[in-house]
């Protein structure tokens, strides 16, 4: 596998990642659950949740695009990066992976209250609801979505120099488990109760395991970097 390959298959699993965390999670099965429930029409869940993931993908690209862009529109500050990129990435790959295992707890207390008043003021309005819903949503980060998207897909993009199409599988990988959900919704909420389950107890262990594979990751950059 080359190196790009490897670095969309990164995007990916962070993207899968994200979407299964609790917080993003939860807001994504009550966001789509309330679209398809203001539609009779069998399968309405299934469009709402790829429009809402499409929402969540181009969200997650456009801030990307504008972080990536920003750093180097500055060509002093494009070749600071480029040359010491190498020296940070261990620091934070190993704050990522504490704050993903949660050795490093950050609490984070829900705003249910936001997500049902946006949830109703568009959840009645179709696809275009959905799609809106999906980007605001993205824009809601919690601790584990931040440190995986700022902290890990933000300096992947940057090495790989691609602000569009790296971000753009981390979006791909965000939307996997979300049209899974959605397709479940078609059929009944309680095939979704089982989803939910199962996907709390693989998110425990995949977080942990990735957390900890980031930690030692960040371990031999730095040793690398900074002791060689």
């Amino acid at each position: 596998m080359d190196s790009f390959s490897a670095q969309i298959g990164l995007s990916l699993w962070f993207g899968i990642l994200t979407s299964i965390s609790p917080c993003p999670m939860a807001t994504n099965i009550a966001a789509i659950s309330f679209i398809s429930k203001q539609s009779s029409k069998k399968g309405a869940s299934i469009f709402s949740g790829l429009a809402y993931s499409l929402g969540r993908t181009i969200a997650y690209v456009l801030v990307a695009y504008l972080i990536i862009s920003g750093l180097f529109s500055t060509p002093e500050l494009a070749r600071f990066l480029i040359k010491y990129l190498n020296y940070a990435m261990g620091p934070i790959l190993i704050l990522t992976g504490l704050i993903i295992s949660e050795i490093i707890k950050i609490k984070f207390n829900a705003a249910s209250g936001f997500i049902a008043n946006i949830s109703q003021k568009l959840g009645n309005k179709g696809l275009v609801g959905a799609f809106l819903l999906g980007f605001i949503f993205a824009l809601s980060f919690c601790p584990v979505s931040a440190g995986l998207f700022f902290g890990s897909l933000i300096p992947l993009a940057l090495k790989s120099d691609s602000a569009i199409f790296i971000p753009s599988f981390y979006g791909l990988g965000t939307a996997i488990p979300v049209i899974i959900f959605s397709i479940a919704l078609s059929f009944s909420l309680d095939l979704v109760s089982k989803l939910f389950n199962n996907f709390t107890r693989f998110d425990y262990w995949t977080r942990r395991i990735t957390g900890i594979i980031f930690i030692l990751a960040g371990l031999y950059i730095s040793y690398r970097y900074w002791l060689t």
